[in-house]
């Protein structure tokens, strides 16, 4: 009897902790006074790197503890997010400086079907790209389409 509860115990342990993680990081940034989403949609890699230079540019002028960046990939603009992007090492450093990129689930299913899809680790999906953006405005985010 006391092994199935301990296990109980153990399980429910490890979920409030995974939980309160996943918590921390959603709001890591919440006490930044400026929030930006960046919105890629276009295959053009010019176009992926001046998102890139945005946000690398506004952290650099307010700092990683003062801006709340969101990079939103959707459309053929995913392929910023694939894994063999050749930026990779610069999304890896902007990650590391808090930057989020979310990837359109929508769109993946769609280029699943001519593509293999893989996608960097820093790439979280998100149900829907467009309605991630409407929903980061919403919460006060500006939006900015470079």
């Amino acid at each position: 009897m006391k092994k199935p509860i301990l296990r109980l115990a153990a399980i429910l342990v490890a979920a409030s902790m995974a939980m309160g993680a996943f918590a921390v990081q959603a709001a890591s940034k919440s006490f930044a006074s400026h929030k930006v989403v960046l919105q890629i949609s276009d295959p053009n890699p010019f176009k992926q790197t001046l998102v890139l230079n945005v946000a690398s540019n506004l952290i650099k002028y307010y700092g990683e503890d003062d801006i709340d960046v969101e990079i939103v990939a959707f459309g053929p603009g995913l392929r910023l997010l694939f894994q063999g992007n050749a930026n990779k090492g610069r999304i890896t450093g902007l990650g590391a400086k808090g930057v989020r990129f979310s990837a359109c689930s929508n769109t993946i299913r769609n280029m699943k079907k001519k593509h293999d899809i893989k996608l960097g680790s820093y790439a979280v999906k998100v149900k829907a790209g467009v309605v991630r953006i409407l929903d980061l405005v919403k919460q006060g985010y500006v939006l900015i389409k470079p």
